[in-house]
């Protein structure tokens, strides 16, 4: 089957179409907004510099959002076009601070207003298509940050390939469940046509009830494929696909014994059953799966389950026993050569899956050398949390092999994430590109905008931030993952990510 449809390719390709505003209801969004819009006005136009210093700033005084730093340059004459996945080509990242933003027509002014309560639907002469937005933006839930984040680059997607007749409508579910199903309430009677997020499983399932009521589709940022179904979407990374991914690559050569150091939560035992299922399609073992506290308490204990430490311990020992016994010279050879070991006996393992990040991850790897649990020989494997480029400077990590987006497209939105808000986007933002890019294009079709499951689940996929992806029947994004090696420069590409579904199906 040849990819024929695959339209969404928000980073590189652009579709041409002539853009004469784009619009963002900012009713109720913290932060910042207007600076933001204006500022990314003048990236995208040099010319009218003058104008967006005269727009007026809204008075809202909540989480502020970054503001766009980049340095605004000259656009190029050339325009470019969508194209399929197997022709999707990313360049290298541009050696200049500031690369240029668009290369089609721009609209001479940013219109940004608010939404009155119960507009009418878009299908209407002269109404705009209406784009839901929910993310946690306040609250306890300590995603403040990574839901600003998702806002800007929401943002950078509507610009990119918004068109006149979009209308962004951004809602802050205060990170809890309730806040959600008021938000996704609001959206709704304001007319709102398809809401991207929430983030949290809970408050995609508590969204969900006002959502599927009213047939209006959601495409949530959650990992949970718990949660999706019945005109609800899951757009971000699931455990199966990168423990799939990372497991049939190791498999392949030649590691069939797979253990699992996993945290003891709801994402720990998603990540094991993933590993079932991996293990028995590749061919491979689960040799053992041990768990941890997510809250990082006792880390020692479960790496030396693991890794068998005491049982081995007391073998080494025995030995040492029998040989300090013997007079003979091989025994004191022997002898001298344990002196460098503290247990002894082989492991019933070829690699361990270790699916954390961060901090955590930083205090778990180096515990399994020191607990004679050997990562020159043991092959260490991770998941998308190990997309850390500050994971190279832990020795334990070093030749670790974890599943990964699409590398070339990754470093591209990053950069241009950079470029115009002047930091490094968190790993999930890439999703709120997607989604919004993917909005845009499904809003702008000929007919009128198409929000059908149909349209959504379309087979042939598209290209985002990410890679390709394509939405499954339960609703559950799948996606082409590359697999990448830890090396002390950084990392390298092992295997590609696939440029179309028919390659990763083949």
């Amino acid at each position: 089957m040849k990819t024929t449809r695959a339209r969404l390719s928000p980073l590189h390709h652009w579709n041409g179409h002539r853009r004469h505003s784009q619009r963002v209801d900012r009713q109720r969004v913290p932060g910042r907004f207007g600076p933001a819009v204006a500022l990314l006005t003048c990236l995208l136009v040099p010319g009218v510099l003058t104008g967006c210093a005269e727009l007026p700033l809204p008075n809202i005084t909540s989480v502020p959002a970054q503001p766009p730093q980049a340095e605004a340059k000259k656009p190029s004459q050339t325009q470019q076009t969508f194209k399929k996945p197997a022709e999707y080509i990313t360049p290298a990242p541009a050696p200049t601070p500031a690369p240029v933003i668009g290369t089609a027509p721009v609209p001479q002014q940013v219109i940004v207003e608010s939404a009155p309560t119960l507009k009418p639907p878009s299908g209407i002469e002269g109404q705009p298509t209406r784009i839901g937005l929910l993310l946690p933006l306040s609250g306890p839930s300590g995603a403040t940050e990574l839901g600003q984040a998702m806002l800007n680059a929401a943002m950078l997607a509507l610009f990119d390939i918004g068109g006149q007749r979009l209308l962004l409508m951004p809602r802050d579910t205060g990170g809890t469940p309730h806040g959600a199903v008021q938000a996704a309430a609001e959206l709704v009677g304001e007319g709102a046509e398809i809401i991207l997020g929430p983030l949290f499983n809970t408050s995609v399932e508590a969204a969900a009830v006002i959502t599927q009521s009213r047939g209006v589709p959601m495409i949530s940022f959650s990992s949970d494929r718990r949660v999706a179904g019945d005109g609800v979407y899951i757009l971000s990374f699931t455990p199966s696909q990168e423990v799939g991914a990372v497991i049939g690559f190791a498999a392949a050569r030649g590691l069939h014994r797979i253990a699992a150091l996993l945290p003891d939560d709801l994402y720990g035992l998603a990540v094991l059953d993933a590993m079932r299922e991996a293990v028995e399609r590749h061919g491979a073992e689960l040799a053992r799966a041990e768990f941890y506290s997510p809250d990082g308490e006792e880390l020692d204990k479960s790496v030396k389950r693991l890794g068998d430490y005491h049982a081995r311990r007391q073998a080494l020992l025995s030995h040492r026993k029998e040989l300090e016994a013997s007079a003979s010279e091989s025994s004191k050879l022997m002898l001298e050569a344990l002196k460098k070991h503290d247990t002894m006996g082989e492991l019933d393992f070829d690699a361990v899956l270790l699916p954390e990040g961060g901090e955590l991850l930083k205090s778990l790897a180096p515990l399994l050398p020191y607990y004679d649990i050997d990562t020159t020989e043991i092959r260490l494997l991770g998941t998308g949390r190990w997309d850390d480029p500050k994971l190279r400077l832990e020795p334990a990590l070093i030749g670790g092999w974890f599943a990964g987006a699409d590398r070339a497209a990754a470093i591209s939105f990053r950069n241009r994430y950079k470029a115009v808000y002047g930091q490094t986007p968190p790993r999930l933002a890439s999703l709120a590109f997607d989604a919004m890019a993917l909005a845009a294009v499904l809003g702008q079709e000929a007919g009128g905008p198409d929000f059908t499951n149909r349209a959504i689940t379309n087979p042939d996929g598209f290209v985002g931030s990410d890679g390709i992806f394509r939405f499954g029947p339960d609703g559950v994004a799948q996606r082409g993952m590359a697999v990448l090696e830890i090396e002390r420069d950084g990392f390298r590409v092992r295997q590609k990510a696939p440029s179309t579904f028919e390659a990763l199906t083949n």
